[in-house]
């Protein structure tokens, strides 16, 4: 869905300009651009078996279900290389997503110089929970590596991991599961297919194209230029 302001928003087409600037950017192995989203999957068990297919039958699912808590998933998604990473964890706190940072730079990037993270502007996407999670020397070093471009209020759709999560629910998590370490299995899987097959956004979208479409977004200037 996108999901636009209703009118003329200078902050929004200030931040989308960004992100669009950042994506034009060349495939640079010691700059990657990720982009980073999250969502929640409510973990749900049967109450009654399942009856299987039969010939000609559909497999039959008993329409009550026990809630077996809910857990979060941070995606990682590298568009230009295919190639993403989700972690599973049972909170959405400042220091789960410090914690996933620190694994994203010193476990899968340890050699960028600078990791350009895209991601939603969300109070626990920023350097404080770093500061939070870590002591400051550590939480320093790991914010220096950063280069973060945060999408506009409205504007999640802007975040090419937002649409890698769609594909995650759509061909994994729509069912139910029911542990949090069959989930974990489940998106693994789902994951090394991906990334073997190195799925990538073909993104079509562009400056040019979002001052045309997206024209009264753009502020009419209203004061003559002071020079």
């Amino acid at each position: 869905m996108w999901c636009i302001p209703p009118k003329a928003n200078a902050e929004f087409v200030w931040k989308m300009e960004d992100i669009l600037q950042v994506y034009k950017r060349p495939y640079d192995p010691l700059r990657p651009v990720v982009c980073m989203d999250e969502t929640s999957k409510q973990l749900i068990a049967e109450t009654r078996p399942p009856v299987d297919a039969a010939s000609g039958q559909p497999r039959r699912v008993d329409y009550e279900y026990e809630r077996k808590g809910v857990a979060d998933l941070f995606m990682f998604f590298e568009p230009l290389r295919g190639w993403r990473h989700v972690w599973i964890t049972p909170q959405r706190r400042k220091v789960e997503w410090a914690w996933c940072v620190k694994q994203l730079l010193d476990v899968h990037y340890p050699q960028a110089e600078r990791l350009v993270l895209v991601c939603d502007n969300l109070n626990t996407h920023t350097g404080g929970a770093l500061y939070e999670a870590f002591l400051a020397t550590e939480a320093r070093r790991l914010w220096e590596r950063l280069e973060v471009h945060y999408t506009p209020k409205h504007g999640s759709w802007l975040n090419m991991a937002e649409s890698e999560l769609s594909v995650l629910a759509g061909q994994c998590l729509d069912r139910r599961i029911d542990e949090v370490e069959f989930l974990r299995s489940e998106v693994g899987s789902w994951e090394d297919h991906r990334n073997r097959t190195e799925a990538k956004v073909r993104w079509r979208f562009t400056t040019e194209d979002a001052r045309i479409k997206l024209e009264k977004l753009y502020p009419v200037l209203e004061y003559p230029d002071p020079h």
